[in-house]
């Protein structure tokens, strides 16, 4: 059974939302965070890189009270409002290819997410996870929503399809060329419909947000522990969560790019690829795999496909049959000598958005040696490692929508 709550968002005055709500932070090219800082007072970037406006780098705690203090100052100067009722909000988003995505924003419980309700699929980083949770501590909100998913169920669409009949709260188009529309919901007996359908559900899962989410249940817990009169009421035992049908998550591969071949020749690895994997050189027209199991590579200039030779495949587990997980195992560990994927700085990752073009420039102009292309992973696969407590290799999925931030905020106080 999972548990979602209405709660009191802090949000934009619907005048301002289209120049507070922001991508996060990372997605900007320094040269594009700048253009926005310099010239919109009003993007939630000034809250969230506080040191921009002494034309200093603040890190650590100092970073962390200074985002408080921009924050408040967004407060005190009604660019951002708090609700005065607790409520969902009907989210959609319709990107510049015309995709269509609405959901649900809505607190999630903690609970759940320990107890394995609300279930994932990838591994975290301690180090990022304690980082974010002293940073959430600190400022006292999330403005990112962590993205999760639920089987498609036709009576919330009904439902929420009647709710956006009525005007919008926001409608606003990003120069991303994405339109953005809110429908908040305060009414109580729509609100309780509504938990009602999520109570039939037996899981939920990430699909976006993992450290988010484990982040939030370590600052449950921390705040749970110094909290002598705890019910499990409080603000802390949800995070906000957007949620929204399997149906309409768009998931793309991540394709990798491996700077050296390990001190082999290039005769010497495409024999060493042999052992596991049927070779044939595609030449110069771009090869894309059309199935699961197959793999293109691009190398000195040419590509190649590469089939997994069929007495491999005998798997176990969902994990094992992973394509991720099939070139880690047989190629980037043992051959390419990759033994951790997510610190080897000799290993990059490209997602599937910027085409194959992207790593074959990589490569042609020397920065990397090989690239390798795969099938984005399904739903149906990533559903299956979750549920066998399994956890992809990192980078295995890129997934939208992608949300902005700051259109609706979660304050932990």
């Amino acid at each position: 059974m999972a548990t979602i709550h209405p709660f009191k968002a802090v949000r934009p005055s619907r005048d301002k939302v289209s120049l507070v709500a922001s991508r996060s932070y990372d997605s900007y090219t320094p040269a594009e965070r700048k253009a926005r800082l310099d010239n919109n007072p009003f993007s939630f970037l000034h809250v969230v890189n506080p040191g921009y406006k002494y034309a200093k780098k603040v890190s650590g705690v100092k970073r962390f009270e200074l985002v408080r203090q921009r924050y408040e100052e967004f407060c005190e100067e009604a660019v951002l409002i708090k609700e005065d009722q607790p409520s969902f909000y009907v989210y959609k988003i319709i990107d510049r290819e015309g995709q269509e995505f609405c959901g649900l924003v809505a607190a999630a419980a903690v609970e759940d997410y320990q107890n394995g309700v609300i279930k994932k699929h990838e591994h975290t980083l301690r180090l990022r996870e304690e980082l974010f949770k002293e940073y959430l501590k600190t400022v006292g909100f999330n403005a990112e929503a962590v993205l999760l998913t639920y089987p498609d169920e036709s009576a919330l669409e009904q439902l929420l399809q009647q709710l956006m009949e009525e005007r919008p709260e926001y409608e606003f188009t990003t120069t991303y060329r994405d339109t953005h529309y809110l429908w908040p919901v305060q009414d109580s007996s729509t609100i309780k419909r509504i938990q009602q359908v999520f109570e039939n559900m037996a899981a939920l899962y990430i699909a976006d947000g993992h450290h988010r989410s484990q982040s939030s249940f370590l600052l449950a817990e921390d705040l749970k522990a110094a909290n002598k009169t705890h019910t499990g009421t409080e603000a802390y035992n949800y995070f906000m969560a957007y949620l929204l049908p399997e149906s309409q998550l768009k998931i793309y591969e991540f394709n990798r790019l491996v700077k050296d071949l390990n001190g082999l020749s290039k005769e010497e690895f495409l024999v060493a690829l042999d052992t596991n994997f049927r070779i044939q050189n595609r030449g110069k027209m771009e090869y894309k795999p059309s199935k699961k199991h197959h793999f293109s590579m691009y190398l000195d200039g040419e590509f190649y496909s590469l089939y997994l030779r069929k007495r491999m495949r005998r798997f176990d587990n969902a994990l094992q049959g992973l394509d991720a997980q099939i070139l880690f195992e047989y190629i980037l560990q043992p051959i390419l000598g990759i033994k951790d994927a997510r610190k080897d700085e000799r290993l990059a990752y490209a997602h599937g958005k910027k085409g194959f073009a992207f790593l074959t420039d990589k490569i042609d102009k020397k920065q990397f040696a090989v690239g390798f292309g795969m099938l984005p992973v399904t739903m149906e696969e990533m559903k299956q490692i979750a549920d066998q407590d399994l956890r992809m290799p990192p980078k295995s999925t890129y997934i939208e929508p992608k949300l902005r931030s700051a259109v609706t905020i979660y304050e932990f106080e």
